[in-house]
């Protein structure tokens, strides 16, 4: 659906311009930051903002793709990565958003060197977040992984000192798994869910070159992507209001990425 223009009785107005994104529904401090968004564009751009709901992780792409909306923003480079492989769509990213870190819990250990040789620790066992999490345990010095790993698996590490056995859960069973296992790596969405204070963590993946992919950001088809309306709705998203919303709804759980610098 590109954004239409529609002229009011008033020849002179500026043209209303309207964008529609897909987003993901009952996330209502996503709906906070939005609306901050949304005032920002109709005030600076005079853009209009309508959102479009999906409730599964397959649906946003395919509606970008097939027209239905004219932006997205749910997902981080590395799944929009991965869904343009298998789908052969060529969707891309044309503004950063922000940044959830994954973090290491465990109530046996409060810091990461406390946990002891063959220790069970639980990761993801989807392939984007299996290997998030590989790279936070790499981060934390708790393992290496082989040379040019871009996707991580258990077969990519390279080294592991203290014999760490690693235990594949569905990202969903992470959290639940915290008192089989010595500690577990868990999604903040999953963490919230289970009630667990993301401030408890005892390692919070650093944001560097190798969670560059996991910056979230707004997504446009590539004919689409230097569309005028389509760049000044990242700028209004890209704002101060936006981060003291952030901060707001999310404490430190989310961070703005549209400008860190990564190390």
């Amino acid at each position: 659906m590109a954004a239409y223009f529609s002229f009011g009785g008033n020849q002179k107005k500026a043209a209303s311009k309207t964008v529609t994104i897909g987003i993901m529904s009952g996330v209502k401090q996503e709906d906070a930051i939005w609306k901050t968004v949304a005032q920002t564009a109709k005030k600076k751009y005079n853009i209009k903002l309508k959102f479009k709901k999906f409730t599964d992780y397959s649906q946003p792409n395919k509606a970008l793709a097939e027209g239905d909306v004219d932006l997205n923003a749910f997902q981080h480079q590395a799944f929009l990565d991965a869904w343009n492989k298998a789908n052969k769509t060529n969707i891309v990213s044309i503004g950063k958003t922000f940044i959830t870190p994954i973090r290491l819990y465990s109530k046996q250990y409060k810091q990461v060197k406390d946990i002891p040789d063959g220790a069970t620790i639980a990761v993801p066992n989807d392939a984007t977040n299996e290997s998030r999490a590989l790279f936070l345990l790499k981060n934390a010095g708790l393992i290496t992984l082989k040379a040019n790993t871009d996707l991580a698996t258990v077969k990519s590490i390279a080294k592991n000192p203290k014999n760490l056995k690693i235990k594949e859960l569905d990202a969903s069973q992470t959290a639940r798994s915290l008192s089989d296992v010595d500690a577990a790596v868990i999604n903040t969405n999953y963490a919230q869910a289970a009630g667990l204070n993301y401030k408890s963590a005892i390692y919070v993946e650093p944001v560097n070159k190798d969670s560059e992919q996991w910056i979230n950001l707004i997504a446009a088809n590539k004919k689409d992507k230097n569309k005028k309306e389509y760049q000044e709705v990242v700028k209004a998203y890209q704002t101060a209001k936006t981060k003291q919303m952030m901060k707001k709804e999310y404490g430190t759980a989310e961070i703005p990425a549209w400008n860190i610098k990564l190390k």
